[in-house]
């Protein structure tokens, strides 16, 4: 089954190249440093290797906490962090700097593999949340390279997605050295595809190990200000394509209850930045973007945050959060930052992606779900029209938080074993 699927990723190489062209063309990063995704890795450490892989942007965020411990416990090895996304690639750098050697993780293509295990030859490998690549973990296991799956996740849609896969599955999952599962149902599903129980604990979700620059709020503050510190903001956070149009037309009934609101909008991907900006422009609104690098239009109805890492601040300076990629199946996003910054928050009916995360901050009160995009403007109001829920909310999601905390200090006491 195995060597099935890598023949069909053979065949898809020019459609592999074709989507990374397209991308480019949208976003200028996704041209660079193609040898990396083809196994080239650029370097070979002289010190002993911890392999961290984090997908994208929010993995990123995720590992930092474990990264710093890894760097404090083991001084004398070098941490290497893979990532598939410039975005991702981009948070890393901007948050750890030389802490960390950085390449992109090569396609699960078996050559590439190869070649990038044999130039970093990792002596432990710890993959962050869902990435099962058959090539990958069958090579790190015939190396004797141990792999844990970290904050490990599994919706019950991609379990069921992927028990269609049957013994391919299975022996992705068996080869795990360990699984350190966020919360029960997610370690109930490893094992129902495979995992040994044994090797299967439950150590919280690494996302509740939040921390937040000390001078955050004053920035926030200070961004408010030149907003308006009296219009009431709300932060539509993370969006992607078919999202925007139920935001503006909830924006446009909200402004008649509260003219000068001001609606905050951040798409999820920076190559939609300039379709989202036309699209506001079609609907007549007045915008200002983040990227013009001038004074605020105090005009302005709409504030695009077309810039990368400004998302925390955007959520310091608003007063109503609502979490992108959940009014379309897409599964949501993170929410825990906002919580972090005693912001209430709006979810849509698709967060099948934070289950967990979500029925704490549903059942704490500090967030509100709604069913369809038609509840939007109702649930911006609900907390615009009553400031005491806005504080109560907020302080909600912060003891959520407080009360989540410590995933870091369990996995790396599953860890430690390992690189004796």
């Amino acid at each position: 089954m195995r060597k099935f699927y890598s023949f069909l990723f053979y065949l898809f190489i020019p459609l592999i190249v074709i989507r990374l062209l397209w991308r480019g063309y949208h976003n200028p990063a996704y041209l660079h440093r193609w040898s990396e995704r083809f196994g080239f890795t650029p370097f070979l450490a002289e010190k002993a290797i911890i392999w961290v892989h984090a997908v994208s942007v929010g993995e990123v965020q995720a590992s930092l906490p474990l990264i710093k411990e890894l760097s404090a416990y083991y001084p004398d090895h070098t941490i290497l962090l893979t990532t598939m996304t410039p975005t991702g690639s981009t948070q890393a750098q901007k948050n750890l700097g030389n802490q960390v050697i950085h390449c992109y993780l090569p396609y699960d293509l078996p050559h590439a593999i190869y070649h990038f295990l044999q130039q970093t030859q990792p002596q432990l490998g710890i993959i962050l949340e869902t990435e099962l690549w058959p090539n990958l973990l069958y090579q790190c296991q015939y190396r004797g390279i141990p792999v844990i799956l970290a904050n490990a996740r599994l919706s019950a849609r991609s379990a069921r997605g992927y028990s269609y896969l049957g013994t391919l599955s299975r022996n992705m999952i068996s080869s795990f050295t360990l699984i350190a599962a966020q919360g029960a149902a997610d370690a109930e599903r490893f094992i129902a595809l495979g995992a040994l129980p044994e090797r299967v604990h439950i150590t919280g979700n690494l996302k509740f190990e939040i921390k937040l620059p000390a001078d955050l709020k004053t920035q926030g503050a200070t961004l408010r200000d030149q907003w308006g510190k009296q219009r009431p903001t709300w932060i539509a956070a993370s969006t992607h394509e078919g999202e925007e149009k139920y935001i503006l037309f909830s924006f446009k009934q909200l402004q008649q209850s509260y003219p000068n609101a001001l609606l905050v909008l951040v798409p999820r991907h920076p190559e939609r930045f300039n379709s989202v900006y036309h699209l506001c422009q079609q609907r007549g609104f007045i915008i200002h973007r983040r990227s013009e690098l001038k004074a605020f239009n105090s005009a302005a109805e709409v504030f695009i945050g077309d810039s990368m890492g400004e998302l925390p601040l955007f959520f310091a300076a608003s007063d109503v959060a609502f979490i992108g990629g959940s009014l379309i199946p897409v599964g949501g996003h993170n929410p825990l930052e906002p919580a972090a910054l005693g912001r209430a928050i709006i979810l849509g009916p698709h967060m099948f992606n934070f289950t967990e995360i979500i029925k704490q901050l549903l059942q704490a009160g500090a967030a509100i779900q709604i069913q369809t995009h038609r509840d939007l403007t109702q649930a911006i109001l609900h907390y615009l029209n009553n400031p005491s829920l806005l504080t109560k909310s907020g302080e909600a999601g912060q003891q959520v938080i407080a009360q989540n905390q410590g995933a870091s200090k369990k996995l790396m006491q599953l860890i430690t074993p390992l690189l004796v």
